[in-house]
């Protein structure tokens, strides 16, 4: 394997990961909350095939993506209503979400399948840093989600470092009286 091929396959593991880390960091904000989604498979098919679908038929990416977008809120709101609302089971909702989406999403994204899509989203290299081998490409000549991603990873970062030392005055009272702030995450 040379430094191409190298390369190549790292900027390609790149982006098949991005939609996996997005998914990922909601679903370990959720079961931080104490909520168990089993859907989220099931989301990112309706997600992707109506991105899919809305791109296709306008040719617009950033729509597309607008799509996807409302199509995983309201996968999310139906399991919402679901489980906090009607106090369903959040197992069984889960994974009735997650069947549900594969095969509505395979409904869906039948008309689609020999659609082609043309549109692309703008690359936007980091100077400098692309030139470097194998990773340079993979890391640093990317699309608006890719970078997007750094930026949800610190955000994310920040808040679970934050909660679990605790916040303000209930922060500096924890480090000296732990017996006293039962609700400080250890």
């Amino acid at each position: 394997m040379d430094i191409n091929q190298a390369s190549s396959l790292a900027s390609s593991a790149v982006v098949a990961a991005i939609p996996l880390m997005f998914a990922g960091a909601g679903e370990l904000v959720a079961e931080k909350s104490g909520v168990l989604n089993l859907g989220v498979e099931g989301m990112m098919l309706m997600g992707a095939v109506t991105g899919y679908a809305v791109t296709a038929i306008t040719g617009n990416p950033w729509l597309g993506i607008l799509g996807a977008i409302v199509a995983g809120v309201l996968m999310s709101l139906v399991f919402a209503f679901l489980t906090i609302t009607m106090l369903a089971n959040q197992v069984a909702t889960g994974l009735s979400l997650t069947i549900f989406g594969i095969g509505f999403s395979a409904y869906i994204g039948k008309p689609y399948t020999s659609a082609a899509v043309r549109a692309t989203i703008d690359v936007l290299p980091i100077p400098g840093l692309t030139s470097i081998p194998v990773i340079g490409p993979a890391f640093f000549h990317a699309d608006a989600a890719r970078l997007s991603r750094v930026h949800h990873v610190r955000r994310d970062q920040l808040v679970f470092i934050s909660n679990a030392r605790g916040t303000g005055c209930c922060a500096r009272s924890a480090s000296r009286h732990r017996w006293r702030t039962p609700w400080v995450f250890r």
